[in-house]
């Protein structure tokens, strides 16, 4: 059994900026990575939004960056995942797959993972043309034609990596609008190489073998149709990875951790931060700036002060 003042579960950047912050406080801190840090984040080409990279940085880059600064304040890392939670005197017993943990504080950062469409085909054909990761297999797909599920950030950003190399990229998305920030939407509606199919569910992802096309649906009409693709992508959305068993904690009715303003959950001592609590903004930036509050807020609740 470890003994650390602040154990932080999960190795995405707002996990990550935790452990910098509880270690820059002094805190002996413990990140639970659950496999290689760096979480959804490191499948995508470019994050954007973060200030002082202009253009952009890839996920793969940014997190090993982040974890080598974590380590060098004094932060430790195990690549095991959050079990449960129980009470622990003041503090906090904690049941990692890899062995128990005590700790005065937690920090949940144990994100999310991307929601599957649920249709016929698309587990079948997983890995065989049906993809998560554009930056992964938008080198294989040159001069294909690939489709893109899904009308947030997520989706909106895959595509564009997927148009450098394809020769034809269509997004399917069932609203009438696109979610995303103006700034993909702009880059989307001036790309030739892309067009958007407004209205539009999918309904089976068609193939033997391999991705040969989906069969849609139109929302308005209910009229089917099948559309030639080599490769589906989707992002339709997230789910969190909270299904740890923690007691008391407060939950809304999606999964994600309920927290006040400071990022307090309803556990004493229990801070949530990144995508797996309500009311996130789902950026990288405000993922890490919520790592940052969160283990400021460990720290307080250890007694610690802000100088």
């Amino acid at each position: 059994m470890t003994d650390v003042e602040v154990l932080v579960a999960g190795g995405g950047i707002a996990g990550l900026t935790a452990g910098l912050t509880a270690a820059r406080l002094g805190r002996s801190t413990l990140v639970l990575t659950g496999g290689v840090p760096g979480g959804l984040l490191l499948s995508i080409n470019v994050i954007e939004g973060l200030p002082a990279f202009p253009e952009g940085v890839p996920g793969y880059e940014l997190c090993p960056l982040a974890e080598e600064q974590a380590a060098a304040a004094g932060a430790a890392f195990r690549p095991d995942e959050l079990r449960g939670l129980a009470r622990n005197g003041d503090g906090w017993h904690v049941a990692t797959n890899g062995g128990a943990v005590t700790a005065g504080a937690v920090v949940l950062a144990t994100g999310s993972r991307l929601r599957a469409l649920g249709v016929p085909g698309e587990e079948r054909l997983r890995g065989s043309g049906v993809s998560h990761c554009a930056s992964c297999d938008a080198p294989l797909l040159r001069d294909r034609t690939v489709g893109v599920v899904g009308g947030g950030d997520s989706a909106l950003q895959e595509a564009l990596t997927l148009a450098d190399a394809a020769r034809r990229v269509t997004i399917l998305h069932r609203g009438d609008t696109l979610q995303a920030q103006a700034a993909y939407r702009r880059r989307i509606a001036a790309h030739e190489r892309v067009e958007v199919r407004f209205g539009t569910t999918v309904d089976e992802v068609l193939g033997d073998g391999a991705v040969t096309g989906v069969r849609t649906r139109d929302a308005a009409t209910g009229e089917a149709g099948e559309l030639e693709l080599d490769a589906l992508f989707v992002y339709v959305g997230l789910e969190p990875n909270t299904g740890f068993d923690a007691g008391d904690l407060g939950r809304d009715p999606s999964g994600l951790v309920t927290t006040d303003a400071g990022l307090q959950t309803t556990l004493p001592g229990v801070f949530a931060a990144g995508i797996c609590r309500a009311g996130a903004a789902g950026r990288a930036a405000a993922s890490a700036g919520d790592g940052a509050t969160a283990a400021t807020g460990a720290h307080r609740h250890l007694g610690g002060s802000d100088a």
